[in-house]
């Protein structure tokens, strides 16, 4: 699976060079995330980071594409644990432009865990919660290109697969990132 990730980047990349514009950048921003549908638990969001490279290609005045490699702080905490999960995240947006700069963001994410602190505590004993080593989701967003190679996001992830693994167990990544970037091109 890591490798079929790997080809589609590499063909995102080799598409967008006989696109319009090239954009190829930096960004960071904060993660604002929790675990929806967990079945038992009171969660709440946990706050992290997400830094990382973008790049991309606007193929006309309306459409271009963007792909991202970031490392993303992730998961949720409730009374007795918590869920720290850090990913390495590759989303694949569509951008559809309505005015100059202005624009809308829809595409499939996929996450590599490669960190996992996720473990509930009762009493004095802590107990791992095994979790999942990749992740899929869905990604929607908006955009705004400022002159002079800014750029901001805002975008919700919304999970498509379940983080715990194990029989019974639910929940999906639900993450708001809010990010600025700089382009060099």
């Amino acid at each position: 699976m890591k490798k079929g990730l790997i080809i589609m980047v590499l063909a995102f990349i080799t598409t967008g060079v006989s696109a319009q514009g090239i954009d190829l950048g930096i960004k960071a921003g904060a993660n604002f995330a929790t675990i929806s549908d967990a079945k038992g638990l009171d969660l709440s969001s946990r706050t992290g980071i997400v830094v990382g490279a973008f790049v991309g290609a606007k193929f006309n005045d309306r459409f271009g594409i963007q792909a991202d490699l970031l490392y993303s702080q992730q998961g949720a905490e409730f009374d007795g644990g918590e869920f720290n999960l850090d990913y390495v995240n590759v989303p694949i947006v569509a951008k559809i432009f309505f005015l100059k700069g202005l624009h809308a963001q829809v595409g499939p994410q996929f996450g590599v865990i490669v960190n996992d602190e996720a473990q509930t505590v009762v009493g004095e004993v802590i107990n791992d919660i095994a979790v999942k080593d990749f992740d899929v989701s869905g990604v929607v967003g908006l955009g705004y290109d400022v002159p002079l190679g800014l750029r901001l996001e805002a975008r919700y992830n919304f999970g498509l697969s379940d983080v715990p693994e194990g029989e019974g167990a639910s929940g999906k990544n639900s993450v708001v990132t809010l990010s600025i970037g700089y382009s060099f091109l």
